[in-house]
């Protein structure tokens, strides 16, 4: 099989793609430009997708004997994740950058380029693992549940599952990769893992958005519409968020307040208190399923339902209802977000994912009084 591996330069992809030579694929590895002015170097384990880190991808596909490309993607990058970043930002939601980037570029425009050149499939260092039922292939929680990256992959699609590998998916623990990787003589095997957005790799999200968005002040009011206080701007909150709010008028209780829906349109923020934060049901037009979907989704159905990267999955009732996926909690999740991904599991098989629109709490209004 012919098999184009995704390589970041790191440990995981770097393993992934000397696995796939082992199993007697015909390897070539890329490298994702994804920035115009990518940094010289990585601080840490902040960042990716520097020169640094085609270089270590480089080196390591010299050492696998396999051959080597960087593709541009630098301009579909910015209009597909950091444009849309920003404008989710600016309509006063949460997004998920790397959702966007494995929605829209490593598992869309790069595998449309693979296939279109006449690869077979792509590959990458992914903690999660494929399975194949009645002919049907699924996507399933990966064994090392502390790396497990299903959630984020939760965008793909029936199509895309049939032409993707994860040689490493089903593995136990990194420092089992870690170990490899030295077997093989990889230099990257100690080297660390990105975290934080890689486009703002100081993690000043807030500052970074400050440059980008026009400060537009508004007022901050409790659930029943009161104005407590005043701000700058409503790119520079997020639901959940208690520090920096400078409320003018304290709560009855003496209790903090909490961000709790951002509304752009009017230039409001709604602050109230945490136990509001408690959410019960969720619901999202943006919706895909990730193989065979359910035969009648409109029936309600138990499932399990995921809104971080490693936050613990929540017990549902899942649905589709006119022309939303929702699901309804057994147990309140707290700090939900419009523009975040919630991902629907069957025990440890992916089942689908949408992003949320609407979120409903456990509390009601009147509780502030």
């Amino acid at each position: 099989m012919k098999v184009l591996a995704a390589m970041s330069g790191g440990v995981d992809s770097a393993v992934a793609a000397a696995r796939a030579v082992d199993a007697g694929h015909e390897v070539v590895g890329v490298h994702l430009a994804l920035s115009r002015n990518s940094g010289t170097l990585r601080t840490g384990s902040r960042g990716c997708c520097t020169i640094e880190d085609s270089m270590d991808a480089q080196r390591v596909s010299a050492l696998l004997g396999i051959k080597y490309f960087v593709w541009d993607f630098s301009e579909r990058f910015k209009m597909e994740v950091v444009d849309d970043f920003i404008q989710e930002y600016e309509a006063g939601r949460t997004p998920n950058p790397c959702m966007r980037c494995n929605e829209r570029i490593k598992f869309a425009a790069l595998l449309e380029k693979a296939l279109a050149l006449g690869f077979d499939a792509v590959c990458t260092g992914h903690y999660a693992t494929l399975e194949e039922h009645d002919g049907n292939l699924e996507l399933h929680r990966s064994p090392a549940t502390a790396k497990d990256q299903s959630y984020v992959l939760g965008v793909l699609t029936t199509e895309q599952l049939k032409h993707v590998l994860f040689p490493i998916g089903a593995e136990s623990d990194k420092a089992t990769i870690r170990q490899e990787a030295a077997d093989r003589g990889l230099a990257v095997a100690q080297k660390p893992d990105s975290y934080d957005i890689c486009f703002i790799p100081d993690g000043d999200t807030q500052g970074w958005l400050g440059e980008k968005l026009q400060e537009e002040p508004g007022d901050i009011v409790d659930r029943n519409g009161r104005k407590v206080s005043s701000h700058t701007g409503t790119h520079n909150f997020t639901v959940g968020q208690r520090k920096g709010l400078h409320i003018e008028q304290p709560a009855k209780d003496g209790k903090p307040r909490y961000v709790l829906e951002i509304k752009p349109a009017t230039r409001t923020v709604v602050v109230g208190p945490q136990a509001a934060l408690a959410i019960k049901e969720l619901g999202g037009q943006r919706f895909t399923w990730c193989g065979v979907a359910p035969q009648n989704p409109e029936i309600p159905f138990e499932a399990e339902v995921q809104v971080r990267a490693h936050a613990e999955p929540v017990a549902c009732t899942a649905m589709l209802r006119d022309g939303e996926l929702m699901v309804i909690t057994h147990e309140p999740i707290l700090g939900v977000a419009p523009g975040q991904t919630a991902v629907i599991y069957v025990g440890t098989r992916v089942l689908g994912q949408f992003t949320i629109d609407r979120t409903v709490s456990a509390v009601s209004p009147e509780s502030d009084e």
